[in-house]
């Protein structure tokens, strides 16, 4: 992490090498490594912490899991609308049993059955109404039985005849987007579910864990906190009247204490904004008090072990 501070620290030594004893061509700062900060998604409490400080990780290890909460109910809740959503889509598909249809087939023979027989009682009521037998009261009440009976027999057949057609296509289409729905539901709150569980996003050591088992740390705090694996890089404060010899892609050699010779390193980026900006007209001697951040490669198998924070020297490969 870029702090000001940190900027400042460096910034004073860069400056106060070059004015002292050291060569004037060394830019001097420190080995730096990607600092990664893997954050809480919620205030749930911290249930399990699967690594130590100082444990090497690889990519997609388990290291923390906070408690799930209300998101365990609610992704029950969301399985079980898309089991019920699958069995609905299921019977569509499959279609109306043959003991269904054998039902509806028998539902209409009796109501043709019954249909048959208040029209035979109509018939005879209204014999009796014509001979003065019967009151006009009673040949409505054969007329309602016989109507009402052949309104059951059209219902019986209307659904012996959906049933023997079989599942509409809008119903199917509905049904499976009903399905297509659930899944999605189920998918977003498992991705959340997931979120409580931290994984490495890549190898590396684990520098800290600031909060212990049954903590609950408050939401976007960091959970776990580790330096990736690979080369580290250099982070250098460049002088001003070096700075436009440090360029992108700019070859130089690193000296760290401790190591033989000279590491090979690329200048990645250097910054366009002076860690020193007076706000008057930069002289001469103004100028020279400039230093601008700077990053730096480092190349071969020989950098890849060494630890963050060791100071270096970096100086042009051409030697100017």
């Amino acid at each position: 992490m870029r702090s000001a501070a940190r900027i400042g620290i460096l910034a004073a030594l860069a400056l106060s090498a070059c004015a002292g004893g050291d060569d004037p061509q060394d830019v001097l700062g420190t080995l730096e490594r990607d600092r990664l900060e893997l954050i809480a998604e919620s205030n749930e409490r911290l249930v399990e912490l699967f690594v130590e400080e100082g444990d090497r990780v690889t990519a997609g290890a388990p290291l923390a899991r906070q408690e799930a909460g209300a998101m365990e109910p609610r992704l029950a809740q969301s399985r079980a609308s898309l089991a019920e959503a699958e069995r609905r889509l299921g019977d569509l598909v499959e279609g109306p049993r043959a003991r269904e249809i054998d039902e509806a087939r028998a539902t209409l023979k009796g109501a043709e059955s019954t249909l048959t027989t208040e029209r035979r009682e109509y018939q005879r009521v209204a014999d009796l109404v014509e001979r003065k037998l019967l009151s006009a009261s009673d040949l409505d009440q054969a007329r309602a039985r016989r109507d009402a009976a052949q309104a059951a027999r059209d219902e019986a057949r209307a659904r012996l005849r959906l049933l023997e057609e079989g599942t509409r296509p809008e119903q199917l289409a509905q049904a499976r987007a009903a399905v297509d729905r659930a899944k999605a539901a189920v998918a977003e709150l498992m991705v959340s579910a997931e979120r409580y569980s931290v994984r490495a996003p890549r190898p590396g050591l684990i520098e800290a864990l600031p909060y212990e088992v049954g903590e609950r740390p408050p939401v976007g705090a960091p959970l776990v906190i580790m330096l990736a694996d690979g080369a580290p890089y250099a982070r250098v404060h460049v002088p001003e009247p070096l700075r436009v010899a440090f360029a992108a892609g700019t070859a130089v050699e690193v000296r760290i204490d401790g190591v033989t010779d000279p590491l090979p390193g690329t200048v990645r980026y250097v910054s366009s904004q002076a860690s020193f900006t007076p706000y008057n007209s930069l002289t001469q001697k103004d100028r020279s008090r400039l230093a601008y951040l700077a990053e730096i490669t480092l190349e071969g198998d020989a950098a890849s072990n060494l630890p963050a924070g060791v100071p270096v020297q970096v100086r042009l490969a051409d030697g100017r």
